[in-house]
């Protein structure tokens, strides 16, 4: 039994923030109904790997497990659907542009009328209030909006987004959060709320340390340049015999050891490097001078090296690397499932491990409206009813 057993959600979402959200609460063991578009579905179903496999990652990851029914929520009777499905449900998951839901007669207040314990939860781009608020967008405008893809590379180089959608990801965990705190509240009140996530907001959370220190001091921290511009320490990645190395810090009585195995033993003397931390120039310098030595070991190598002398570190994984890695297959944090067709495939597992009340990833996404029917049925229509719904292109 899974924690969330006995919700329901209703997931409206698309893409990734409002979608990945409600394939948490589904690993967490709520029932997730996702309502999508007649015909199209949701967005996501529409991103290919490629023009020769259309195979469609993006809904694949955020949609294992839900019931996918279809409803045109535009359409009068489509939206009747829609309030007679969200009376029967715990939480409600959206990720439109703000005032849409509302410009279709079901805003929170219109829709917690009849459900009073409604948790409403509402992702965007920027937030809902303010002067662009209503403007579309999507990952990597909250990338952009926030801040981060100013940090990444070099001085010099172009702003360089992050090769996955980490502020679509980050929104959707702030998302799961705020329903997960609103439920709780219900429990002593009995009441829900609204809830509003944006990717902006998650941006400038994910950032809170360097935002805090631009706060302080007015500073702008600058690009990560290999490193991290608020960690000038030996913090940054080297190359290797055959890939790349991530020191994380090392502390000053392990800096003899670590000079001797990159066979620069002269470097414990240099008082350039003696201070606990170091300007960006004198990081960028000690990695040029450590950057023979690491080049002439492999990274397994260096990681029996790292591991004996007691410096942190972690081998610059690729995906395939990753998927691989005994710590993340002992974890289960990639599993391996059967989809309802009867074929193992390897899934991206639940990051959350519960002793009492564990996740059960699912490792199908549905078919679009492979539940309509079953869920119609369900909220009181007759086959007659369904019919006659489809005529007027309501789902």
């Amino acid at each position: 039994m899974g924690a969330l057993e006995g919700i329901r959600v209703v997931d409206v979402g698309l893409l990734v923030q409002g979608p990945q959200a409600g394939q948490t609460l589904r690993d967490l063991g709520a029932e997730v109904i996702k309502v999508e578009l007649p015909g199209l579905g949701d967005m996501a179903r529409w991103i290919p790997i490629s023009m020769e496999d259309l195979r469609t990652p993006y809904f694949e990851a955020c949609n294992r497990g839900k019931k996918s029914i279809t409803v045109d929520l535009r359409v009068a009777e489509g939206a009747n659907i829609f309030r007679k499905l969200v009376d029967t449900a715990d939480v409600l998951v959206a990720n439109f542009k703000p005032g849409t839901l509302e410009a279709w007669g079901l805003s929170y207040e219109a829709l917690s009328k009849t459900n009073p314990g409604l948790i409403y939860a509402m992702g965007s781009t920027f937030g809902p209030e303010g002067k662009g608020a209503d403007r579309e967008g999507a990952d990597l405008a909250g990338q952009a909006a926030g801040g981060l893809i100013s940090t990444t590379g070099s001085d010099g180089e172009p702003p360089t987004p992050v090769g996955a959608t980490i502020a679509d990801h980050i929104g959707s965990m702030n998302m799961t959060v705020g329903i997960l705190a609103a439920l709780f509240s219900r429990n002593v009140t009995g009441k829900g709320q609204r809830v509003d996530v944006s990717l902006l907001g998650g941006q400038i959370y994910a950032q809170a340390s360097e935002y805090t220190a631009y706060l302080m001091t007015g500073k702008v921290p600058g690009r990560s340049n290999g490193g991290h511009p608020l960690l000038p320490m030996a913090y940054g990645v080297l190359e290797t015999a055959d890939g790349y190395i991530a020191l994380v810090g090392v502390l000053p009585d392990k800096r003899q050891a670590l000079y001797e195995a990159a066979g620069v033993p002269e470097l414990i003397e240099d008082e350039r490097f003696a201070p606990i931390i170091y300007t960006t120039e004198i990081r960028q310098e000690l990695f040029r001078l450590l950057a023979d030595g690491f080049k002439a070991k492999t990274t397994d190598e260096w990681a029996a090296i790292l591991d004996r002398i007691e410096v942190r570190y972690a081998p610059v994984n690729d995906y395939e690397q990753a998927a691989s890695d005994p710590l993340v297959t002992t974890n289960n944090y990639i599993v391996e499932l059967e989809d309802f067709n009867g074929e193992t495939r390897r899934v991206v597992g639940s990051p959350i491990k519960m002793s009492d009340t564990p996740t059960s990833p699912s490792a199908s996404a549905p078919e679009l409206g492979q539940h309509t029917e079953e869920v119609l049925l369900e909220l009181g229509y007759t086959w007659e009813q369904i019919g006659a719904l489809r005529d007027l292109h309501a789902i």
